[in-house]
């Protein structure tokens, strides 16, 4: 099933997630939907409060960017109840976009290595280290299972620059590829 993508100006999107525990019914489903909808909607990473379900699940596969980012091939993963526990490097600047923000890309700041907690879909524990696109592509997942959007990061000038866009991709005034979930 193809979920539509909320958008801006939803609540779910600023809402903390809520862990889930293996039991968690048709857990195996919705991430196949999720894998479904981020496909369709040509994504790299899709996090379960983009389709409006407030959980700590994020899903990123990264191997049609690996021409350009060697370290995303074979990079497709499922993060349940993930923790960003270190960040380290250099923070680098790169544009990002993110399919519940239609048509924005805008410069973003991160640390250019992480370590993470999660869990797998099948609730196996892994405790890994990121670099590079691919540590940039979770903390952006990880961001939306914490209430956080990536213009949240752009200075108070970008954002009133870009506020009337915003405000247009709440009203669903945003043309996508997708199906959309307006915040009303």
């Amino acid at each position: 099933m193809i979920y539509p993508v909320v958008v801006y100006g939803h609540p779910v999107l600023r809402k903390v997630a809520e862990e889930i525990e293996s039991d968690y019914e048709g857990l195996s489903q919705l991430i196949e939907d999720m894998w479904e909808t981020m496909y369709k909607a040509d994504g790299v990473g899709l996090a379960a409060p983009q389709i409006g379900i407030p959980i700590r699940l994020f899903v990123i596969d990264g191997n049609d960017m690996a021409e350009d980012f060697p370290e995303l091939e074979g990079f497709k993963r499922v993060f349940i109840n993930a923790e960003i526990v270190e960040f380290e490097g250099s923070k680098v600047n790169e544009a990002e976009g993110c399919l519940s923000l239609p048509g924005i890309r805008e410069e973003v700041s991160r640390p250019s290595k992480i370590r993470i907690r999660y869990d797998d879909e099948n609730f196996v524990e892994h405790d890994e280290v990121y670099e590079g696109f691919a540590a940039r592509i979770i903390q952006h997942e990880y961001d939306h299972i914490e209430g956080k959007l990536f213009v949240d990061y752009l200075s108070p000038l970008r954002k009133r620059l870009i506020k009337r866009r915003l405000n247009a991709i709440s009203e669903g005034k945003a043309e996508t590829s997708y199906k959309i979930k307006l915040p009303r």
